[in-house]
């Protein structure tokens, strides 16, 4: 059974940092996307971040690019996702996703596994 746990949410200024992680259990992670996804109150579930496990390459959503990194430790089958220069803007439940490797993987319907979601709030 995949599990996929986040941690590091939290309350910062804006201009600071935070690094989420989600680790990863239950299956052979080769040939599947990992993602950051976020939400925010009243919003549609939105696409922050995504990356390979096998090759690391990765992809991020223009409003984080920059600012944001996503990064993979396949040893401990963690994945990162790296926030500096934060907004207020970027407050929301931050999730991570895994699913196979497919086209079209910004999309949170190509998704079939999901954590619980780590609230991030950043304050002005």
């Amino acid at each position: 059974q995949v599990q996929l746990v986040e941690s590091g949410g939290g309350l910062v200024q804006a201009g600071g940092s935070l690094r989420l992680s989600c680790a990863a259990s239950g299956r052979d992670f080769s040939g599947y996307v990992m993602a950051w996804f976020r939400q925010a109150p009243g919003k549609e579930r939105e696409f922050v971040a995504l990356i390979l496990w096998s090759s690391g390459g990765t992809y991020c959503a223009d409003p984080v690019k920059g600012r944001f990194s996503i990064s993979r430790d396949n040893a401990e089958n963690t994945v990162y996702l790296q926030m500096n220069s934060l907004e207020p803007e970027d407050t929301a439940v931050y999730y991570c996703a895994a699913a196979q490797a497919a086209s079209n993987m910004i999309w949170a319907n190509k998704y079939n596994y999901w954590g619980q979601g780590t609230q991030v709030t950043v304050s002005s």
